[in-house]
């Protein structure tokens, strides 16, 4: 007896999901200009300032073309690197949380579905490390004069 193997059925990437470049730049277009004016994130004065003078635009386009790419279009990212572009803005947990807050109700305007929306949050979370940056802590404890025995 002979068993027949099966084809296998790839699954359609996540930009063939998405509906490709058009439906990916609408999403972005949504989420650059919830971002551009949340005050949760305007309130650090490096954003604030980023944010007036960087162009949406352009913002706009770099996002879409690293989105698309990231979710297996034929774009490729020309940006400069996260942490290049992010590190000096000293963005905060609680402002990556606003970010992602923001994130989330662009996904829910569009009615992104469940799976999508997960390699979606799976893909802008795998920037967090390169854009976050971990509070000052101070150097090691050290003991008082006088404590050390000398």
């Amino acid at each position: 007896m002979q068993v027949q193997e099966q084809p296998s059925v790839e699954k359609p990437s996540l930009y063939d999901r998405l509906g490709g470049v058009y439906n990916i730049a609408t999403v972005v277009d949504d989420l650059i200009d919830r971002v551009m004016i949340d005050p949760r994130l305007n309130a650090n004065p490096r954003v604030d300032e980023a944010h007036h003078r960087v162009s949406a635009a352009g913002f706009k386009y770099l996002v879409t073309e690293m989105a698309c790419g990231a979710a297996g279009g034929p774009q490729k990212y020309t940006g400069r690197s996260m942490g290049d572009s992010h590190r000096h803005l000293m963005i905060t947990e609680d402002e990556w949380q606003a970010f992602m807050n923001d994130v989330e109700q662009t996904l829910d305007k569009f009615e992104v579905n469940q799976p999508e929306r997960q390699e979606l949050i799976a893909i802008v979370e795998s920037t967090k490390e390169a854009i976050v940056v971990s509070p000052f802590q101070e150097g090691p404890v050290t003991a008082a004069a006088g404590e050390d025995g000398s």
